[in-house]
């Protein structure tokens, strides 16, 4: 196992519960309040992460924002715009690894060492689970690789079929 495999983990629980320096948002575009990881992470931040997140604007897809945490055990919360499945043939397996090295390097740019991501583009952007737990895994293991002073990046996951696919891509690394 590399040193970069091994700071990657999975964990199987609610995201707005771990106590990383960063949780990893599933934004959309316009960073406003969504359904799925996105909603659930408003609600427990509080309405201040729904008026922090207008005073950033847009977020084009695969790139990321930071805010504060406000009401949620991890101090920060980033940003990551996936992109949204047409088929795979629009460039979306790059949008979303650039995605998860965006939010890995505003953690690394505000100095955090610990980072905790959904399953980005996966629910309503309905990206096919297996690809992009492969892409997902890969990408941050690249990125860990060049990055010697980060910590740990956790996979959370809340369904069985999600921890499945996320165990498999990490034994592939």
């Amino acid at each position: 196992m590399s040193r970069a495999t091994s700071r990657m983990r999975l964990v199987r629980g609610d995201i707005t519960r771990l106590t990383t320096d960063a949780i990893v948002n599933a934004a959309n575009r316009r960073l406003e309040p969504g359904g799925g990881v996105c909603g659930a992470i408003h609600r427990a931040a509080g309405p201040k992460l729904a008026r922090a997140c207008r005073e950033l604007g847009e977020c084009a897809p695969g790139e990321a924002r930071i805010t504060p945490g406000f009401e949620l055990p991890s101090p920060h919360v980033i940003h990551a715009v996936g992109p949204v499945w047409q088929g795979g043939d629009r460039n979306e397996a790059q949008v979303l690894c650039n995605a998860y090295r965006s939010a890995l390097r505003v953690a690394r740019d505000h100095s955090l060492r610990s980072v905790a991501f959904p399953a980005i583009s996966t629910g309503i952007y309905r990206f096919p689970l297996e690809q992009a737990a492969r892409i997902a895994v890969r990408c941050v293991a690249e990125w860990l690789a060049e990055e010697p002073e980060f910590d740990e990046v956790l996979f959370a996951v809340i369904s069985d079929d999600a921890e499945r696919t996320y165990r498999r891509a990490l034994a592939l690394r």
